[in-house]
Formats: structure tokens, C-alpha cells, sequence
């Protein structure tokens, strides 16, 4: 909301992007409201492309129809979209609105590569996008007015951050409302945006991510794995599929990174989830699978704090978990379950040490913390480092 807000008035159209249901409408209706209080005589239009009263918006010509008869002079207009993808060749309505300065556009979307691809590209030097993310751990014991504990990590872990769980108190219905939204993004935003006809394809694809958390794999790993569960598929298709979905922003992807050549592998990747709660609606949620998903819950809190995240690579494939980096900073970090076994601290710590630059280097565990350094390397429990606010 603060960063929103700065650019209220401003002559440039705010993106908001995410997954279904992590707050972006909620945030376009908190920003129309503080702009109610501070200005007068605003003039503003929301327009919801979900609600059915604005059924008859089709295409870029009926939604440029219904913004300008509702526009006005003396004023500024300040204009909401509410998930703009639903109308095809957007974008050339939101230029054309954009080149009067008396109007103030806010859009919202959930589809990664239209939103990049359209206004990226044909908007350039006149938009801003930020990604709105589910909550953070910390977000999380505020909605649910917890304690930061053990039992709350776990929530966290088990039912991960969107936003309207605070309103269902009971527990039990947390697991419906989440697969309920799982499957809404799958079949709406993946299925029926692509006219996809392979489904199962699809499901296999999902469940393998979701299984493999925070392994490394290949297109070709997956195309294999699937037909040795008689799936057919082919590279091709595991790469147009897994795209799909990371369009859709249900998964992200951890590209591996040469610390020391400073370049991209062309090939390997680690997927993440991007609200680790659909991420169990898909396979469950496991007691074995803490590892991956402290793992899961890291990479977001990296994301979260504004960091690009990669996958580190030293020489040997000695692999770093994350190399995030922000305004010219870079931080390493290494997950592990614990460091009381000495091979497994000998791994975490000495593959840390091997970096030769000076910048911080954090163990992350699940619940080992130690007040000293080891060779300047910080130890932090999983609910230490997910309640760091700022870099």
C-alpha cells in the first residue's frame, strides 16, 4: 500500500500482479478509498471484469466504451481494472486512456507473461508492476492474531498465506477453500486460457512439482519420469505446460547460476510454489516433506523482501540454495533441516565459505540458532529469518 500510494496522481499506470486471490482487489479498493478521503473531487471508476454486471465488457472497444462515458473534466479520473487479462488487446485501451494526464490508471492481472508481454513491451517507461504476493510468515500471525511459535510455523507451513483463510475460522474448512482455489486457477487460468485438451497431462505435471520441491530437475527428467507412469509426453510439452502454470503464478522458477562465471545453465531448474498451502492441496501435506518446504518458504521470504533469486553453482556442482540479489547486494543462503550432524554442517557452512566475496552468508534450519558466527557465516532458525522485515 505505501509503495501504491506514492504514485497516486502520478501520469503512470500501476500493474498489480499475482496469483488469484492473494488481495489485489482488496488493495484497489483500499487505494480507491484513501483516494476518497484526500480528494474530493475525484472521479472514480471500478471496474470488476469478474463481476458479472460489466458481463457485457468483450473486447477492447466495449471496454474503452464503458471507461469513457463515465470520464470527466474539471477532475481527475481515476481509473481501476480488475484483472484487465479477461479483455483482449488491452493494452491499446490503457495507452490510449494513459495519453490524457487527468487520468489515473491502476490494473490488476493474473497471468505473468500477458501482463509482461502486453504492457512490458507496448507501456514501456510509463508503467510500474508490483507483485503481490501471499502473506508473509509474519503477515500471517497478524491476520490470525498468533504468537510467533513452533505451532504457528506449522500452520504456515500446512496451509501457506492466502489472505481470505482468516475468515473462515475453522480449520477444517481451510483445506476446501484452498484446493477449492486451487483448482480454479488450474482450470481457469491454465485449461481454459490455453484450450488445453490433455488435463491429465496437466494433473501429472502439477503433482510432480508439487512432489518435488526444491529438486533440481530437466524437461527431459520429467518428460521421462512421466511416461514411466504411461503419461505420454515430450520435452516440448513439459516446457509449454510448466510455463503455463508459471504464468499463472502458481509456480516459480530458481534458475541455476554460476557464482563464479557470473552466467546462466542453460538447462536445470528448481520450482517453488508460490503459496505453499495449494502446493499441499496438491500432494498434501507430509511430515518428510518439512525440508522442501522450509525451502519453499525461504524462496518466497527472498521474494517477498524484493530479492532475484537464483540458484547458486560453485565449481565441483557444489550448490548454493539461494543467490539473492538486490540493489547491487547480494545475500547467500544455505536450508537445512539442522546442523548437528558434522557432515551436514561441514556441507552447509563450508559450501558458504568458498565464496570469495565478502557479502552475508546465512544456515538457515528449522529451529537451531546460535548468537556466534561460524567463520562469519550467521546460524538462523526458520522463524528468525522469515521474520526479517528489510534486507
Amino acid at each position: 500500500m505505501d509503495r501504491l500510494l506514492a504514485y497516486v496522481g502520478k501520469n503512470i499506470i500501476k500493474v498489480l500482479t499475482g496469483q488469484r486471490r492473494v488481495g489485489k482487489s482488496y488493495i484497489l479498493k483500499s487505494v480507491a478509498q484513501n483516494i476518497r478521503e484526500n480528494d474530493l473531487t475525484a472521479n472514480i471508476i471500478i471496474i470488476d471484469l469478474e463481476d458479472f454486471a460489466f458481463s457485457h465488457i468483450t473486447d477492447a472497444q466495449s471496454l474503452y466504451a464503458e471507461i469513457t462515458t463515465r470520464l470527466k473534466e474539471g477532475c481527475r479520473n481515476y481509473i481501476f481494472i480488475d484483472e484487465v487479462q479477461e479483455v483482449e488487446d488491452f493494452d491499446k485501451v490503457i495507452r490510449s486512456l494513459n495519453l490524457n494526464p487527468s487520468n489515473d490508471i491502476y490494473v490488476t492481472g493474473s497471468n505473468s507473461k500477458m501482463l509482461s508481454s502486453e504492457i512490458s513491451t507496448k507501456l514501456a517507461g510509463r508503467r510500474i508492476e508490483m507483485q503481490v504476493h501471499p502473506l508473509s510468515y509474519s503477515e500471517f500471525l497478524n491476520f490470525h492474531k498468533m504468537e510467533d511459535s513452533d505451532a504457528a510455523m506449522s500452520e504456515y507451513l500446512r496451509y501457506g498465506g492466502l489472505p481470505y483463510l482468516v475468515n473462515l475460522p475453522q480449520r477444517s474448512t481451510w483445506n476446501e477453500y484452498i484446493s477449492g482455489i486451487t483448482d480454479a486457477v488450474v482450470y481457469r487460468d491454465i485449461v481454459s486460457r490455453h484450450s488445453l485438451r490433455n488435463n491429465d497431462f496437466l494433473q501429472r505435471l502439477l503433482l510432480f512439482m508439487a512432489d518435488n520441491i526444491g529438486q533440481l530437475f530437466t524437461a527431459k527428467k520429467i518428460a521421462d519420469y512421466l511416461k514411466s507412469q504411461r503419461i505420454s509426453s515430450s520435452v516440448g510439452s513439459v516446457m509449454a505446460y510448466a510455463g503455463y502454470i508459471e504464468e499463472a503464478f502458481i509456480v516459480n522458477r530458481s534458475r541455476r547460476w554460476e557464482i563464479e562465471g557470473k552466467r546462466f545453465f542453460e538447462i536445470g531448474e528448481k520450482y517453488f510454489f508460490e503459496d505453499i498451502g495449494i502446493r499441499n492441496s496438491i500432494v498434501g501435506f507430509r511430515p518428510h516433506d518439512i525440508s522442501g518446504l522450509m525451502e519453499n518458504a525461504v524462496y518466497n521470504h527472498l521474494r517477498i523482501l524484493g530479492y532475484d533469486v537464483k540458484t547458486g553453482i560453485l565449481a565441483g556442482g557444489r550448490e548454493i540454495d539461494f543467490v539473492a540479489e538486490k540493489d547491487g547486494e547480494s545475500l547467500y543462503v544455505q536450508v537445512a533441516m539442522t546442523v548437528a550432524d558434522k557432515a551436514t554442517a561441514e556441507r552447509e557452512y563450508g559450501n558458504l565459505a568458498t565464496i570469495s566475496d565478502n557479502y552475508e552468508k546465512i544456515v538457515v534450519t528449522y529451529r537451531d540458532s546460535f548468537p556466534n558466527t561460524v567463520d562469519g557465516i550467521r546460524t538462523m532458525s526458520l522463524r528468525e529469518f522469515l521474520n526479517i522485515k528489510s534486507p
